[in-house]
């Protein structure tokens, strides 16, 4: 099956989950997509995993791709995508779908400690950053094995707005948004650059309207889901994009969610996005970045911010999990 490492993928039978392990399917990195669901959905997505077979063979791709409802199957893993909990519906906070999500996210973070000890859990469920401190808890792993999609999607979508707005190649807009994948995410406008030269420098900066920009990518998910119901190939892409890059060992930047102590500013035992270099073992290293006294000051108030819900959304949770 070629050099390829595995990869599951669990709430496969969700959209992101589906879209994310067709996606995953195609990277030629890949050699088996594992699409785990429950029993009760198993049906589903045997009948997903003939379909992606289909588009693999049109595409001359060989890739295994397993349908299953047994933990037992993510053994040997590479790296395991959690996308199962309640989707958020378009009236809904990220925050309103945190409780019950975290005893799901709980649940399966034991189970691939268990059956795939030596995996990367690379977390999509909502919200993102509190979830990500409830994985790394409840699985006992290393924090650099336990990531969160973060503000990779966020930070994409700020960029596609930007090279719309300039009207240049998104491949030279080199932004950034950190902070909570949610109301406190904070744009790195001080470093922001075109081509390398800095955003500000370029003459239409003027008709650029920052509180816009930062609007439109913190609505952007639910904008999606309003018209369509979810949100499936952005994140879709940000997930094999993000796995890609793991498994390549490929040394980027990329910002994601992960466990800080103390790194930026003394910020420490909360997950949040920030710039991560990644390599084949997860995350190598926190980037500390300067930012502007504004910047730094609303990076404070999303710690603060996720680390009250994690600290209740904690409470909530069994006795074993919270050691």
């Amino acid at each position: 099956m070629g050099c390829g490492m595995k990869v599951s993928v669990i709430g496969a039978s969700g959209r992101v989950g589906k879209a994310a392990a067709f996606s995953l399917a195609e990277e030629s990195v890949v050699s088996e997509v594992v699409l785990l669901a429950r029993e009760k959905s198993l049906g589903r997505i045997q009948g997903e995993a003939l379909d992606m077979n289909d588009a693999m063979a049109a595409k001359d791709i060989r890739v295994a791709i397993t349908p299953s409802s047994n933990f037992e199957d993510l053994a040997g893993s590479k790296i395991v995508v959690i996308t199962a909990g309640a989707p958020r519906t378009s009236d809904m906070t990220r925050m309103d779908v945190a409780k019950p999500n975290a005893k799901i996210i709980a649940e399966y973070s034991r189970l691939i400690a268990k059956y795939a000890p030596e995996s990367i859990i690379l977390v999509i469920t909502n919200p993102v950053d509190v979830m990500t401190y409830v994985a790394y808890k409840a699985s006992g792993f290393p924090r650099s094995r336990v990531i969160g999609l973060g503000n990779h999607l966020d930070s994409l979508r700020l960029k596609n707005l930007i090279s719309k707005h300039f009207n240049i190649h998104v491949s030279e807009i080199h932004t950034r948004i950190i902070g909570e994948h949610g109301d406190h995410m904070v744009l790195l406008l001080s470093s922001t650059s075109i081509g390398g030269i800095l955003v500000k420098d370029f003459p239409q900066y003027q008709s650029f309207n920052v509180e816009t920009i930062v609007d439109k990518v913190k609505n952007a998910g639910s904008y999606v889901i309003n018209k369509k119901g979810a949100t499936e190939y952005g994140p879709a892409f940000a997930i094999s994009n993000t796995v890609k890059t793991i498994i390549n060992d490929e040394k980027r930047i990329l910002t994601l969610t992960t466990f800080l102590d103390g790194e930026i500013d003394e910020v420490s035992d909360v997950c949040l996005g920030v710039p991560v270099k990644l390599g084949i073992n997860g995350v190598e290293r926190v980037i500390s970045v300067k930012m502007t006294d504004n910047e730094l000051e609303d990076f404070k108030t999303a710690a603060k911010v996720v680390k009250k819900s994690t600290e209740e959304v904690m409470a909530s949770l069994d006795e074993d999990v919270k050691d």
